[in-house]
């Protein structure tokens, strides 16, 4: 009896020491990510910054990218949990005004998200199915989202949730790209202004067959156009 408790005992012991070093490497890896551009880490960088050969790290996490969408999720995860305590039963403009505000205190993550959506564009990709899936959930969280506040009235029942979904995303994945590109644009303000344009479009039922504006040439000397 003693024998298969002291056994026990042993490989509760293991189990606890293994895990411990997985979420050792999982956390140096995005310690890693926060420091080295994407396609400048490595395993072997994150193997040194724990005192671990490359071999005893492949033993748990055998593939880089494995280990990189463990990392992601690690660090996307914990962010997306705080912005929601942060919002609350916010609407989701505010979810996602929320993560821009986040993006822009810590830009290291919006380069690594910005950055593995070229990876995730790219069909032969390993990893590429998981990040797409990934990127699809997001896109029914928003859509879910906004469905809710139409029935609560947060939001006008003019907006089809799944184009203003679309919409949506397109303007905070946007303006995070330039953001990364322009050091004069100020993220959040911008993403205020272009919101605040789009929910009052939201406001106006969308006609697919608009009037149509006839331009001709003017009569006039200066060439201009007449609309």
């Amino acid at each position: 009896m003693l024998e298969h408790t002291s056994a026990d005992t042993q490989a509760a012991a293991a189990a606890a020491a293994t895990l411990h070093l997985r979420i050792m490497i999982v956390g140096a890896t995005v310690d890693l990510l926060r420091d080295v551009p994407f396609h400048e880490a490595r395993a072997v960088h994150v193997a040194e910054r724990i005192g671990i050969s490359v071999e005893e790290l492949e033993q748990h996490f055998p593939s880089w990218d494995g280990l990189v969408l463990a990392a992601v999720d690690r660090w996307n995860g914990g962010r997306m949990d705080e912005v929601t305590r942060e919002v609350g039963d916010g609407s989701t403009v505010e979810l996602l005004r929320a993560i821009v505000a986040s993006n822009a205190e810590d830009p290291a993550l919006m380069r690594l998200l910005v950055a593995l959506l070229s990876v995730a564009g790219n069909p032969a990709h390993p990893i590429a199915p998981y990040l797409r899936s990934r990127y699809q959930l997001f896109y029914a969280q928003v859509k879910r989202g906004l469905e809710h506040d139409v029935a609560v009235g947060r939001a006008p029942h003019t907006m089809e949730p799944r184009r203003g979904a679309e919409q949506l995303i397109a303007l905070y994945e946007g303006l995070q790209l330039q953001a990364l590109l322009r050091s004069d644009l100020d993220l959040v303000p911008a993403f205020d202004r272009a919101v605040a344009r789009l929910e009052r479009g939201w406001m106006e039922r969308y006609e697919p067959q608009a009037a149509r504006r006839h331009a001709t040439w003017g009569d006039g000397d200066d060439g201009s156009w007449d609309i």
